[in-house]
């Protein structure tokens, strides 16, 4: 979910990272600097909230068992329920494109387009490798 003004900001990267360790993805398993991460900002009509997060839930269920797909999360607006935030970590780029080759993006696909109230926006984000060694 996007940040407030007030509250204390983290680079999205390093919150990419944070998510990545709390899921128990090990660095060793991934190549941080190749990944692509994907913010999708989507904005659903009122009366098709419920039928998106049914039909984004079932996306996000087969999405994460591809193996280039470390993370996929759907976040939803607390002040406002028909808003949606989509985090998508690929392991490398070419995972994106193959993702968008599954039968069941697909299927989400062509069933939330006509729940849009606007058309979806997405922001690519590169991860910046964080050591943790001091100093």
């Amino acid at each position: 979910m996007p940040m407030s003004r007030d509250n204390n900001k983290r680079p999205a990267a390093k919150t990419i990272y944070f998510a990545l360790a709390s899921l128990g993805v090990l660095r060793s398993e991934f190549n941080v600097e190749s990944m692509l991460i994907i913010h999708v900002q989507i904005h659903v009509k009122a009366e098709c909230v419920e039928a998106f997060k049914l039909a984004t839930v079932a996306n996000a269920r087969e999405s994460r068992r591809e193996p280039g797909i470390a993370i996929f999360d759907c976040l939803q607006q607390m002040d406002d329920p028909s808003r949606f935030v989509l985090v998508e970590a690929y392991r490398d780029p070419s995972a994106q494109a193959q993702h968008r080759e599954t039968r069941h993006y697909q299927i989400w696909r062509d069933a939330v387009a006509p729940m849009m109230a606007e058309p979806r926006a997405s922001v690519k984000f590169a991860a910046i490798p964080v050591d943790d060694q001091p100093g």
